[in-house]
């Protein structure tokens, strides 16, 4: 079997600024034909997308995949919601996640993994302001320590 390919096509960093990422679930995604190139292309942003399950099925809703320059007609509505395809026993597991208070499901990266285009999605916790602070500061400090450590090599 060979190694896995897999090429990151869209990542969305606010998500681990705005949540805690409890845990992450590989979906599919059902696209048209020139979404698909566009995909290829890198055209896609997730930044503004949120993820809903409507009568047991998942979908994406802000995803924005550019149209693809050479569909003319064949191109879609670059922001229409798009189907997610999951196991119904992890569609299930969501639902009652969901149901607990400050939940919710957040689309973390988009990618082709052996040529089919995917997306990771996490069930997050929302983080409070007070929070997002720490992090902030953390990753300050490391900074900064990587900083000192940088002039202390050059000495």
């Amino acid at each position: 079997m060979s190694k896995e390919t897999m090429k990151l096509v869209a990542n969305n960093k606010k998500a681990y600024h705005d949540y805690f990422i409890e845990e992450k679930y590989e979906a599919g995604l059902v696209l048209h034909g020139t979404e698909v190139k566009s995909l290829r292309m890198g055209k896609c942003s997730i930044k503004e997308a949120f993820v809903r399950i409507e009568n047991g099925e998942v979908w994406i809703y802000g995803m924005h995949i550019s149209p693809y320059e050479k569909g003319n007609l064949f191109n879609r509505d670059p922001l229409r919601p798009k189907k997610l395809l999951m196991h119904k026993e992890e569609i299930r597991k969501l639902v009652g996640k969901i149901s607990e208070k400050g939940f919710t499901i957040a689309p973390l990266q988009v990618y082709f993994k052996e040529g089919r285009a995917k997306i990771e999605i996490g069930l997050a916790r929302g983080k409070k302001l007070y929070d997002k602070r720490a992090d902030i500061a953390k990753k300050d400090q490391r900074r900064e320590a990587e900083k000192d450590f940088k002039i202390k090599l050059s000495h």
